[in-house]
């Protein structure tokens, strides 16, 4: 007789279902289903448990085998009940630091939580696999020691890009590092269907953060020139061309903050700019691949709207605020970018143009770097299968 599959707890430390912000959530479902794939190759059957803050919007979606906690301060305390308790009840921890805050420089708060989690996965003597992720910076001597303390001791240290990697070296760490890639290259999608059209579409995602110059209102990210103003003079010029059909796409879509919602500030061009389509308050972030999919061009200051596109193989152009970009696209080789931090508004207008001036060709431009992003994602798969095949015969539940 067939033997009944076995059941392994994943737990996935700083994941979430229920983000408004969609590259979040896209990190979440795009790293559920490589790790589906990977149990299945073992005969395993994973059951998830989304550990994380508690986020405004209502989860994405109900599935058997997710269960989410929501955590507060005084779980990481409580000898009962508490993350410890939910830490024990898995079988191996997956920890991807919500993408890029496995660092101190959004604060000694933020960086005390993400490492007492890890911490106290080792307390829980739990396996720690820490998922592709940008490492880094840390500016403390505190954080860098402890940093280099957790990595050493994970089963497995993957980073997304190398400029993590480089920063680590540069610590003195010299262990394994797994050089995968963003996770949510491997989200799934299905083609959005729209109404027939002779013209082209083109995406642009407004960072409503960007547009509202960030959390101070001051240019808080060193821009060269004032984005709104590079974003309204794109709009203008492209809602002025008969040839076009531009969609406005927010990617982190928030009615709790104001300052960092991108559907408010496209709703607002939308008014400004008749003619223009507002793409809709996508409900996750599978939604919004799927509609960007069905675009010509796409262009976004969001990353994980602009991985959307290069992952299914739409054109686009990255427009940076910080070093992430530079360091998940320039790993795969992909130099179709554009530098809010460098390049004037003038030159990110000029070089949008000149994309949609030669889409297929850099259409064609994209596949070895996307083939190359696949590749490292497949290493990682592969790592994290020697890690469940050494666990299978451990803790499970049958």
């Amino acid at each position: 007789m067939p033997q009944p599959s076995k059941t392994i707890r994943l737990g996935l430390l700083w994941h979430s279902m229920t983000s408004d912000n969609l590259g979040v959530g896209a990190l979440t479902l795009a790293h559920i289903a490589i790790l589906r794939e990977a149990a299945a190759k073992l005969g395993l059957t994973p059951h998830f448990t989304i550990l994380g803050w508690k986020d405004p919007r209502p989860q994405y979606f109900e599935a058997d085998d997710i269960e989410v906690v929501e955590l507060r301060m005084k779980d990481f305390i409580k000898p009962v009940g508490g993350l410890l308790s939910h830490l024990r009840r898995c079988d191996v921890v997956l920890d991807i630091s919500a993408g890029d805050s496995f660092t101190d420089i959004y604060g000694t708060k933020r960086a005390g939580t993400m490492l007492a989690a890890k911490i106290l996965t080792f307390v829980a003597r739990r396996s720690l696999i820490l998922a592709p992720q940008t490492i880094g910076p840390f500016e403390r001597g505190w954080a860098r020691r402890m940093a280099l303390w957790v990595i050493r001791r994970a089963r497995v240290a993957a980073v997304r890009d190398d400029l993590s990697a480089d920063f680590l070296h540069s610590l003195g760490y010299s262990g394994n590092l797994t050089a995968a890639s963003d996770v949510a290259l491997r989200l799934p999608f299905e083609r959005a269907q729209m109404p027939p059209t002779d013209k082209l579409r083109v995406g642009l995602n407004v960072s409503g953060l960007l547009f509202n110059g960030g959390y101070t209102g001051g240019n808080m990210f060193g821009l060269r020139d004032s984005y709104a103003e590079t974003i309204r003079r794109l709009v203008t010029n492209l809602a002025a061309r008969d040839d076009i059909e531009l969609h406005l796409v927010g990617h982190v879509i928030s009615d709790a903050t104001e300052v960092e919602d991108d559907y408010r500030v496209s709703q607002r061009l939308g008014e400004e700019f008749p003619g223009t389509v507002v793409a809709p308050k996508f409900n996750d972030p599978i939604e919004a691949k799927s509609y960007i999919a069905a675009l010509d061009a796409f262009a976004g200051a969001r990353m994980h709207a602009c991985i959307a596109a290069f992952s299914s193989g739409v054109p686009v152009l990255p427009m940076a605020y910080s070093r992430k970009f530079a360091g998940l696209f320039g790993a795969l080789g992909y130099e179709t970018m554009a530098d809010c931090r460098e390049h004037s508004g003038d030159e990110i207008i000029s070089r949008f143009e000149a994309l949609l001036a030669n889409g297929e060709t850099v259409a064609a431009q994209m596949q070895q770097p996307l083939s190359r992003g696949l590749h490292r994602l497949a290493l990682y798969e592969d790592a994290i299968g020697k890690v469940l095949a050494d666990v299978r015969g451990g803790p499970s539940t049958p």
